[in-house]
């Protein structure tokens, strides 16, 4: 991956920067001025150097900006440190040329691969794990992030009413959110899409209620995922820890599809086992297992 992108990267000119070249977008994102180019065009002829390798060994850019310039050129979103409220925990929206996320990529081509596909008449997905901090948020975050610069319209829903973490990772008010609209006191504007990631919109959970496993078992829900999935390619869920409570396992249900995570060295694999077996015995198709360091 890392190889292809700088080949992208560095495609030679034609001579000229105008249209969708390299060039032409480093002048209008204000990173070099026309000069500034045709010196790049002139250094790159002349040390057999493709434009991006030539501007970077000219010190006028970075590796990082030349890596923004063609993810722009490309319709392949991501986000610059501090320049947006999205938490550093989501790395595929910050470094998406980086090893970590390049596993996130092969995670998602697997799950594309055992029936999540093309084909799939409800491309949902719930992430489950046995307890707290196993990483289910980080890994539903980062894998709807993944989706959405693949251009499939990913909806994110935080279904943990009980310890939701997506409104802070996105950086995103939690006024009005899932809660509110099985509550009927919320509607689609409870949905935000997130900005910079045009395929990319989250329900985050809401206010907490006094009874998050009722409302995730009532008709609402399911009614609400079929409306949603008539909008959406992709459906992500985070929800809570599977032994602390069985919400998890009717947002398991509601969604049709599982993925379990399990911590490295921390998650006892009888609880796995147990995990597993349940969701299968509720008609839950499992797509897949992760391990978190």
């Amino acid at each position: 991956m890392h190889t292809d992108r700088a080949n992208v990267a560095s495609m030679p000119s034609k001579g000229t920067y105008s249209g969708g070249q390299i060039g032409a977008l480093l002048v209008d994102a204000g990173k070099i001025i026309p000069q500034e180019a045709e010196r790049v065009l002139r250094y790159a002829k002349e040390k057999g150097l493709r434009f991006g390798d030539a501007a970077i060994e000219l010190g006028l850019v970075s590796r990082e900006e030349i890596d923004r310039i063609v993810a722009q050129q490309f319709d392949y979103p991501y986000l610059i440190p501090g320049e947006s409220a999205v938490s550093p925990e989501v790395e595929a929206a910050y470094a998406p040329f980086s090893r970590r996320v390049e596993e996130l990529r092969a995670l998602r081509s697997q799950l594309l691969l055992r029936g999540f596909g093309e084909d799939s008449a409800r491309r949902c997905l719930a992430i489950l794990s046995p307890d707290r901090r196993d990483g289910r948020s980080h890994l539903a975050a980062n894998l709807a992030v993944v989706f959405s610069q693949l251009g499939e319209h990913t909806l994110l829903i935080d279904a943990d009413l009980r310890h939701p973490r997506q409104h802070d990772l996105f950086g995103i008010p939690n006024g009005v959110g899932l809660s509110t609209v099985l509550s009927g006191r919320a509607g689609p504007e409870a949905i935000q899409r997130i900005p910079s990631f045009v395929a990319l919109s989250v329900l985050p959970a809401g206010p907490q209620p006094p009874n998050p496993q009722e409302l995730l078992n009532r008709s609402t829900f399911a009614q609400s995922i079929d409306d949603w999935s008539k909008q959406f390619d992709v459906i992500m869920f985070d929800t809570c820890a599977a032994f602390e409570a069985a919400d998890a396992h009717g947002v398991a249900k509601q969604a049709g599809g599982a993925m379990l995570l399990t911590r490295l060295n921390v998650t006892r694999l009888s609880r796995v086992r147990t995990l597993a077996d349940d969701l299968v015995a509720s008609g839950v198709s499992l797509l897949g297992a992760a391990i978190s360091a």
